[in-house]
């Protein structure tokens, strides 16, 4: 029987919400100071037909801010214009090089607004959880761990061996690895690890919030294709609606369609080059001043940090400083790496 339960951590300038399933984490949801609402999942927005693309059955949607999202046309709409200001629902957030998808309400008018904001954090976890989210010390704590997780490649096994998980432009990629699995024979162990494998990669996807193709490279040779495909029909349950699985094929590997509804965890925290960005780094650099100040609730904190970093917490240091009194100081150090923060009392 599986358990799941909610974490809710609250901090400066970053709301981070995790599911956990028998203990590890399952989703990651992150809200920012600063997110554009009209480009939140679920948020219900007035926007404007910029442009309508009839041979691809299209319409670009201009939301009033960030990406203009994308309406499939469906003849039940009527024959949209461009100019016309409709209602719209946001069903997938924008990614790199890709708008929001749409979905058509009805027709509107004034200028592009937010009419129904998404969902909070704390009301989509009640929707995944019933019992109410714990928050303080614990749920930062495991919302630090799910944030780590959902950055890795490589993901142990209970049992033994392990599974990849890597992103390309085309497809996610998942590599079964029976590693040193022990079992009576190498067919057992192969099963034994695919089954595995599956569940993980199921979980794992969904922490990462990744989605789209999905082909999952089998260890060992004849498998058991109706025992695997009930396997992960399991495993992508909470998934749906709009999984697909397709069979194993003759070369060992399992393809598959998981709904992709909301931007990455990557996409959220790393910039083009795999690295944390600057505002991803400073509120980590944040929640290190949280801590230093909550230990010691006298002393004077000097912090320094990279000038991008130290430039990226500066939207945040008056809510510090209402918290904790006028008693931090961020300084620039040209020397320093982005990830190489300091917070020290004195």
């Amino acid at each position: 029987m599986t358990e799941r339960r909610a974490y809710l951590d609250a901090g400066v300038g970053e709301t981070r919400g995790v599911v956990t399933l028998d203990g590890r984490p399952e989703r990651l949801l992150i809200a920012r100071d600063g997110d554009l609402a009209c480009q939140a999942l679920g948020a219900q927005v007035v926007g404007r037909v910029r442009k309508i693309e009839r041979q691809l059955a299209i319409a670009f949607v201009d939301l009033g801010a960030g990406p203009e999202g994308i309406v499939n046309l469906r003849p039940e709409m009527g024959r949209l214009r461009e100019g016309q200001a409709i209602q719209v629902e946001v069903r997938t957030e924008a990614r790199a090089g890709k708008g929001a998808a749409l979905r058509y309400l009805g027709e509107a008018e004034g200028s592009p607004r937010v009419e129904q904001p998404a969902p909070t954090i704390e009301a989509e976890l009640a929707a995944l959880v019933k019992a109410p989210p714990q928050a303080g010390a614990e749920a930062r704590a495991v919302a630090d761990a799910a944030e780590a997780e959902a950055l890795e490649r490589i993901f142990a096994l209970p049992g033994g061996g392990s599974i990849s998980v890597e992103r390309t432009r085309a497809l996610i990629a998942v590599d079964v690895d029976v590693g040193e699995r022990s079992a009576g024979d190498s067919k057992r162990a192969s099963r034994a690890a695919n089954m595995a494998g599956i569940a993980t990669a199921a979980r794992v996807l969904r922490l990462k919030g990744e989605g789209g193709l999905v082909v999952i490279d089998l260890a060992g040779r004849g498998h058991d294709g109706p025992a695997l495909l009930i396997a992960a029909r399991g495993a992508f349950g909470p998934d749906n609606p709009g999984v697909a699985i397709g069979p194993v094929s003759k070369f060992g590997a399992m393809e598959l369609t998981v709904p992709r509804r909301r931007a990455s965890v990557a996409d959220r925290l790393l910039d083009a080059d795999g690295s944390p960005t600057a505002q991803t780094i400073a509120l980590r650099f944040v929640r290190a001043i949280e801590r230093e100040a909550q230990a010691d609730a006298g002393a004077r904190l000097a912090a320094r940090a990279a000038p991008a970093v130290a430039a990226a917490v500066g939207p945040y240091l008056r809510t510090l400083t209402d918290r904790f009194g006028a008693r931090l100081e961020v300084a620039a150090d040209p020397g320093r790496a982005n990830e190489a923060f300091e917070v020290k009392a004195r």
